[in-house]
């Protein structure tokens, strides 16, 4: 495929599509159980609360509570998505994540609205910019971070037949949606190939994809061949998929609505450095916090926009 060939279908809440898997997946398996703290509306899951009442679990304002109440449903072989706002879903938590659901292997999938820049105008406090790496270090944990409704959606229902805790990550706003509709290009843990290129690999999730198919075009259209790969599964990486693409392109790009430590770069980075060290350039925010702000301006001002990584594509190519 080629990056001119990506439309958008329509603009889409990811989050909306985590509201529309769970209540399709709960048609689906009896063993799904919904718990929130105090946050259904924002989880769009007034369908699911109304075709299953008794398997819906208001937890109020009481996140560390509702990951143990998790915990424990998984001994009875129900399988918990539990739903709050990405910082509240593991900073707030996370010692309970740890031991309560990592170190014992617990099958909670741990969903997480609102996360990154794009969250707007709650600001900082609400902003979390450290999930992926927080996730990512605990033993065990899955890590995704799919980049529209229609993949959101897809990532919601297939986390249900993976075993083992999973952290699942989407985001507030209405966002450009282009993936197949039906899910079939989204396979855990395999890399999503946007295009083929042969002069710079760019490596992006979630809502940066499609900041990163924009830099695609901009770029193409300036005779630069571009190999574009969503990595929606951060861990486990498919770290094949990245070793073919940076043998054949020598210089990648990362591109991620999270903070350059710890996150999808370090990730990238990593396996280059193992098996084929080549020069990458990162977007994402600097080590810093966010601030109050619409989304498309917040990611302007931190550096995270389409003109940004155009740049950083051209810096990074010159350091072949």
């Amino acid at each position: 495929m080629k990056l001119t060939d990506i439309q958008i279908l329509n603009e889409k809440e990811t989050r909306a599509g985590f509201g529309e898997g769970i209540h399709e997946l709960a048609k689906e398996n009896e063993n799904v159980v919904v718990l929130t703290a105090d946050l259904a509306g924002s989880f769009k899951l007034g369908p699911y609360i109304k075709d299953f009442p008794n398997r819906f679990i208001q937890c109020g304002i009481a996140e560390a509570n509702m990951i143990g109440i998790a915990a424990g449903l998984t001994i009875g072989g129900k399988i918990p998505y539990t739903t709050t706002f990405a910082n509240f879903s593991t900073g707030r938590v996370y010692d309970q994540i740890r031991q309560s659901v990592a170190y014992s292997d617990k099958n909670v999938k741990i969903c997480a609205s609102h996360a990154g820049l794009t969250l707007g105008e709650d600001g900082a406090t609400h902003q979390i910019l450290e999930d992926i790496g927080l996730m990512k270090m605990l033993p065990g944990m899955t890590v995704v971070v799919p980049c529209d409704f229609n993949q959101t959606k897809a990532a919601t229902k297939a986390i249900a037949d993976l075993h083992g805790p999973v952290y699942l990550r989407f985001g507030r706003p209405k966002w450009p949606n282009f993936t197949k509709e039906d899910g079939s290009d989204f396979v855990i843990g395999k890399a999503q190939q946007m295009s083929e290129g042969s002069d710079i690999s760019i490596f992006a999730c979630g809502h940066m994809v499609w900041k990163a198919i924009e830099a695609g075009k901009i770029l193409e259209e300036k005779g630069i061949s571009v190999e574009l790969i969503n990595i929606h599964t951060i861990k486990p990486l498919d770290e094949a998929a990245i070793i073919a693409s940076l043998s054949k392109t020598k210089c990648a790009v990362t591109v991620e609505e999270h903070n350059i430590i710890g996150g999808l770069g370090d990730a990238v980075a990593q396996v280059a450095a193992r098996h084929c060290p080549v020069p990458i350039e990162y977007i994402g925010t600097n080590d810093t916090f966010g601030e109050s702000g619409k989304p498309n301006e917040l990611l302007a001002k931190y550096g995270l926009d389409t003109p940004f990584i155009v740049a950083a594509a051209e810096k990074v190519m010159g350091r072949k």
